[in-house]
């Protein structure tokens, strides 16, 4: 595949031009700076700093005291078919209104009407088909975070889902214009690579999306990945979990039912009205991307949500219990450590990855979580006593961003429950021999057209470019470097740490990952094998600020 194939129309909504990547050119200035933000000039001093890119939004709403809220579990979808061996799902995107702060009603955008979206269980290797329907004012994108998936599915920037009456929908259509919207690029299937001529019209209001879940079981993540707003539509609510499980993990014994626990940690600000504040340029999403100067390297909330409400509190046994841990941030880091009201800090045993279980669980006093992460923990209550508090906090945040949410010790109990020393054996075993190929990537801030750009290889994203190309079923290498913190995200493949600044992975590095925290000035090397589908894929850090600033790149598997 060539350098300048393009397969993949432009973009479907107003005001878009060709030469996509000149949306990228921001007039930052000091504002954003990159290592002028931080005051340090060095690699070395700037791996000091703790990991605070982007500035703060502050509420403008009296916000209730912490541990005050119960935290509300996610409801589970319920399949409207199950013949034919595939679950099939129907999810509407549209916008409600919620309580998240008390007394308070804050406007959201929402899969079918909650926040977090309702979540998705499924079976390893029995297929899900979601019917997404766009009933926001805006087009969306559905993406299965870490869901190894076909590229028809997989949520490409400009696959889009178009509301009823945008300009491209049969009521939408103004002078004959066609929109190119929803056109996914490659199929495998075509003589030339695939690529479906970028001339045909395909209009959705409605999107099937079909996930194979041929693959370990783990918790993922869905959320919108339109281009450009990305950021604002996460903010506003577009996220929800999917859990894939299967026997052999059901049958380890580790806590569950009522003791297992989904836990999507999220930050927000409220404007004085009791909406979600965001320094969106266009606040209708429409037309202009980006945010306001002081928040180019990303958007701080200072309330913290769990499962969307604010540093709730849970009553637990005193038992054993299993936290499925989602960082869904737009760009701000946590530390989580589990500590007592006498000080006491209960060990976070770590059970799995973002893809998966680990071959044996590794114990944290505490734990770096960045944008995107997801860590599988069990928490041992026992030895708290009844009545006795447990916080999770933050130890990266300041103020009421040092807190995440408590648990509060209400009975004892029987617990059957345990922690084996072997969790899994299928975990790959890649070595650096055996790949074909090492690939250096920067993913730094830049000089483009006179501003200043956040750019993988020192360019930012275009639909229309070829960045990468690897062929179906190779192992590479791949060398990430970074001047400020950047959550990496891979689609399709999960990926191994080899290595952090030439020295041996960190304990948190463990098992099979999707996503890695790269710290300023790190060179991180990671391994993955490219197989289960051809198609064009996307990495991109997942600041999702910097996403929509232009650090996002194409990965072509042939």
């Amino acid at each position: 595949m060539s350098e300048h194939e393009t397969g993949r129309p432009e973009p479907a909504w107003p005001g878009r031009a060709r030469g996509l990547a000149r949306r990228h050119v921001l007039s930052i200035g000091g504002a954003l700076g990159l290592v002028a933000f931080t005051g340090l000039t060095t690699a070395h001093a700037l791996a000091r700093r703790p990991p605070r890119t982007g500035a703060e939004l502050r509420s403008e709403v009296p916000l209730p005291p912490p541990f005050q809220v119960p935290l509300p579990i996610p409801p589970v979808l319920k399949p409207v078919a199950t013949a034919g061996g595939i679950d099939r799902y129907e999810v509407t995107q549209r916008e409600a209104t919620a309580e998240i702060l008390p007394g308070v009603r804050t406007p959201l955008w929402t899969y079918e009407g909650v926040f977090p979206g309702p979540t998705i269980e499924s079976r390893r290797g029995r297929p899900v088909t979601v019917r997404h329907r766009n009933e926001l004012p805006v087009p969306t994108v559905v993406h299965l975070h870490g869901g190894r998936t076909a590229a028809t599915s997989d949520g490409y920037p400009t696959d889009l889902v178009l509301p009823d009456g945008w300009p491209g929908t049969a009521q939408g259509m103004r002078g004959g214009h066609h929109a190119m919207a929803g056109m996914h690029g490659m199929s495998g299937t075509h003589s030339t690579g695939g690529m479906r001529d970028p001339r045909a019209v395909e209009t959705r209001l409605t999107r099937d999306y079909t996930f194979p879940l041929d693959q370990r079981p783990t918790l993922l993540w869905y959320h919108d990945h339109r281009m450009d707003f990305t950021a604002p539509a996460i903010w506003r609510g577009l996220a929800g979990l999917h859990i894939v499980r299967d026997d052999a993990e059901e049958a380890l014994g580790l806590p569950s039912g009522h003791r297992e626990l989904p836990l999507m940690i999220a930050d927000r600000a409220f404007d004085a009205g009791g909406a979600l504040a965001y320094p969106a340029l266009d606040p209708s999403l429409r037309d202009r991307p980006g945010v306001e100067e002081p928040y180019l390297a990303g958007v701080l909330g200072d309330v913290i949500l769990v499962n969307g409400a604010p540093w709730p509190v849970h009553e637990v046994d005193a038992a054993r219990y299993r936290l499925r841990v989602l960082n869904a941030s737009n760009a701000r880091h946590y530390e989580l450590e589990a500590v007592t009201d006498d000080g006491r800090r209960l060990d976070l045993v770590q059970v799995g990855a973002d893809q998966g279980l680990l071959a044996a669980p590794v114990a944290h006093r505490t734990l770096p979580i960045a944008p995107a992460e997801r860590y599988d923990l069990v928490v041992d209550f026992s030895d708290v006593p009844v009545g006795g508090r447990v916080r999770i906090a933050n130890r990266l945040g300041s103020g009421r961003t040092r807190d995440v949410m408590a648990f509060r010790v209400a009975r004892t109990a029987r617990d059957g429950s345990r922690v084996p020393r072997v969790l899994s054996a299928d975990l790959p075993s890649w070595r650096r021999s055996d790949a074909v190929r090492v690939r250096d990537l920067s993913f730094r801030a830049g000089r483009m057209d006179g501003g200043h750009g956040w750019l993988i290889g020192g360019r930012a994203f275009d639909p229309a470019r070829t960045d990468v190309t690897v062929r179906l079923g190779d192992i590479e290498v791949w060398r990430l470097v970074a001047d400020v913190h950047h959550p990496v995200h891979l689609h399709l493949a999960g990926f191994r740490v080899l290595s952090r600044g030439g020295r041996r992975p960190l304990p948190r590095d463990a098992g099979l990952k999707d996503t890695v925290a790269l710290r300023p000035g790190e060179a991180v090397e990671i391994i993955a094998r490219f197989d289960g589908y051809r198609g064009r894929y996307l990495f991109h850090c997942h600041n999702a600020e910097h996403e929509d600033m232009g650090m996002m790149a194409n990965l072509d598997v042939v």
